[in-house]
């Protein structure tokens, strides 16, 4: 192999140590990590490249061969140290001592991960191997793309291997190795063409040609267009080798041997020996290559990298948080982690109904919708008092002829004013009661949400919550809808203090003159039509602006009290009582081991979590040291 500038080297194995480090953590399953990652049709020489960059052989053969990614870590050493390999998967982990054991045991992994058939995995296997004759590099190494399903192979076995492949590939952390024999229309290659919809500008795209030597005689000169960038840019270039064949392989041709071969092919031939000596011919040199781009790309990708680690890293102790941590097994450590869910779940309640923020974390707030559910009720004592105004200009004729007795024409009827504003008010009584429900049931949610986020994972100290905050909430409303009633009761009195109520009638009068004057004809066409009703219309005027004055009174006692009786019973009350009803369940040790139950996902949820977290901390840790 090619040595690389000493320099250089000092920078290379670390990058890549670090990478492989975070990977082998797991980190790859929160966040990707700069990775290259070799993709091929079916039968493009994919895997003979990797077998001329790891120097063993892979598994070979028709159909499917590579049935799960397979992550190659290469090592390079010291000249003169023992070659070492290890391959390892999922809770698996096995060292190689025979190099041509290699392929061997990644078969039977490949059978233990996906079974003896030709189905394919997510899971990946991965293969390490050190010694002084392979590059520092990793790559991983997919399925080839498969265009028609073979015995024994699902219909959509194309289907699952594309979307594997653009699970990696559309990662911008990727870059994309595509493998392509020299003897096809590489416009038309799928494996291409997928890089393409991922990289539509080639800036994460590194094509192989493979099989130079079964080119067709005369298409040699359009062969090095393509490898001089000249046909399909890409930013990353190409690259062309010349692996071993099968008749070398069956001739038991060395890996050496079949460089030193290749070497002289591209050294000899009358067209590609200009690309053998640009650098872009041979696996020593495509090794080179690799190397740099990968370390390029880790050293672009680390601040990137850092950044989501830390984000990564705050959204799992946030989640981690709300899990918690498990009840303790101890009975006495029990009730006290009850009595602290508990407490923590009332001392919250109470914090929703003084407006401070939640220990729970979550955006909850009740006044928000008390807000906005009195609002409302304001809205309609106007919009209700707009409606009563036109209609008692049409009606109150109808009350004087009704109710008017022995008094005198220029007199007030006390019986038509008291019929009409009590009739107005009583009709505000069931908005006023749907009100309080639709509040009530609204704050019961939010409590109730509450104490989700309160006792996440504990499905019977959830319902022993639900329970209490349910028939508090329905006890509470019983209570607040007779209050509700009794005010309603006291406003059908039609009684309101000599000052209030000359105060209100005064602003009527001076409303009623700043009005805009009727036109002529209207106003006369008014008069003529008030002046047939006994000849009253001043006194019809003056009962009319009694009536609004006293609906506005009665409309302001209503807008203040309504939302005074909801609140306190609904919400300031509410807290204090469900914090005497849950500090109850903690009287009797007898409820603690039922309450403390935990549902069958929370516990792995946390384990994940803390596994999340663990390996986020030390990823963190080996970027800090880097």
């Amino acid at each position: 192999m090619s040595t690389l500038n000493q320099q250089y080297e000092e920078k290379v194995r670390p990058c890549i140590d670090l990478i492989d480090s975070l990977r082998s953590l797991g980190v790859e399953k929160d966040l990707a990590l700069p990775a290259i990652a070799v993709i091929g049709d079916q039968s493009s020489g994919k895997s003979s490249v990797l077998e001329a960059l790891s120097g063993v052989a892979l598994p070979r053969g028709s159909g499917i061969v590579t049935r799960s990614p397979l992550e190659l870590k290469m090592k390079r050493k010291k000249e003169g140290e023992e070659w070492y390999g290890k391959i390892s998967y999922k809770d698996y982990e096995e060292e190689i001592e025979d190099p041509a054991d290699v392929e061997k045991k990644i078969r039977e992994a490949q059978d233990k991960m996906v079974g003896s058939g030709v189905g394919i995995s997510d899971d990946l296997i991965s293969l390490e191997i050190a010694s002084p004759d392979v590059p520092d590099l990793t790559l991983i190494d997919l399925p080839g793309i498969a265009r028609v399903a073979v015995k024994g192979q699902p219909e959509n076995i194309g289907d699952q291997i594309k979307r594997l492949i653009q699970k990696f590939m559309k990662k911008q952390e990727t870059i994309s190795l595509v493998v392509v024999p020299c003897n096809v229309d590489i416009a038309t290659t799928e494996a291409l063409k997928m890089a393409q919809e991922v990289d539509p500008d080639g800036e994460r795209t590194l094509v192989i040609l493979t099989k130079p030597d079964l080119v067709d005689k005369g298409t040699e000169e359009t062969v090095v267009d393509i490898v001089h960038n000249e046909v399909i840019h890409l930013k990353k270039g190409y690259m062309i080798v010349k692996c071993r064949g099968q008749k070398e392989i069956t001739d038991n041709v060395s890996l050496p041997e079949a460089i030193e071969r290749e070497k002289a092919f591209f050294k000899d031939h009358a067209y590609f020996h200009t690309l053998y000596n640009d650098g872009h011919a041979t696996v020593p040199k495509l090794a080179e290559k690799l190397t740099l781009e990968l370390v390029h790309h880790i050293e672009r990708s680390l601040p990137r990298l850092e950044e989501q680690i830390e984000e990564k890293l705050e959204q799992t102790c946030a989640k981690l948080e709300r899990y918690g941590n498990g009840p303790p097994t101890d009975p006495a450590e029990k009730l006290v982690f009850l009595n602290d869910k508990v407490t923590t779940f009332t001392e919250d309640a109470i914090r929703l109904t003084t407006g401070e923020e939640l220990k729970c974390r979550d955006e909850l707030s009740v006044f928000s919708t008390l807000r906005t559910e009195f609002m409302k009720w304001n809205a309609h004592l106007t919009h209700s008092g707009e409606i009563f105004r036109k209609r008692i200009e049409r009606e109150v004729a109808q009350y004087e002829e009704k109710y008017r007795g022995r008094e005198l024409p220029s007199s007030i009827n006390y019986k038509t004013f008291e019929v009409i504003a009590k009739e107005q008010i009583k009709q505000l009584e069931e908005l006023a009661v749907k009100r309080l429900k639709n509040i009530g049931d609204a704050v019961m949610q939010i409590f109730i949400q509450l104490a989700k986020s309160s006792f996440t994972g504990f499905p019977n100290l959830l319902k022993k919550a639900k329970t209490k905050i349910n028939y508090i909430k329905n006890r509470n409303e019983s209570t607040a809808e007779a209050m509700l009633r009794t005010q309603f009761k006291m406003e059908m009195l039609v009684d309101s203090q000599d000052r209030t109520y000359s105060s209100s009638l005064s602003d009527s009068k001076r409303k009623e003159r700043e009005e805009k004057d009727l036109s002529d004809s209207k106003r006369k066409e008014r008069e003529e039509k008030e002046k047939g009703i006994h000849g009253n219309h001043a006194t019809l005027q003056e009962l009319m602006l009694q009536v609004k004055s006293y609906y506005e009174i009665a409309s302001q006692h209503l807008d203040y009290q309504v939302p005074l009786v909801i609140r306190y019973q609904i919400l300031q009350d509410f807290a204090v009582q469900l914090q005497r009803e849950m500090l109850q369940i903690l009287q009797g040790n007898m409820y603690s081991t039922p309450l403390l139950q935990e549902d069958c996902n929370t516990k792995s949820k946390r384990a994940d979590l803390q596994s999340r977290l663990n390996r986020l901390i030390e990823a963190r840790s080996y970027l800090v040291e880097f």
